[in-house]
């Protein structure tokens, strides 16, 4: 997984690559609800604003995905 900033070989980006592997690992058992709410309720450096009519509209991988994403770029040091 690529995180922006780091090269592949410093031990700061292994840590980087084992939390991502990590959160998206406790994503995997979430079910649609529960990605939906995390989604709606994330608290980050910026504002997810998604309607219930897109995030239903979107397949579980999807949801994954922009969770995963936002929880990512979320950490991600400037």
């Amino acid at each position: 997984m690529y995180i922006p900033g780091q090269s592949e070989g410093s031990p700061h980006a292994s840590n980087r690559l084992r939390e991502a592997e990590q959160v998206a690992a406790s994503l995997a058992d979430l079910g649609r609800d529960d990605l939906k709410q995390r989604i709606k309720n994330f608290r980050g450096r910026f504002k997810l604003d998604f309607s219930d009519d897109y995030l239903d509209a979107l397949s579980l991988d999807r949801l994954r995905h922009l969770l995963l994403a936002a929880l990512i770029n979320a950490k991600a040091e400037p």
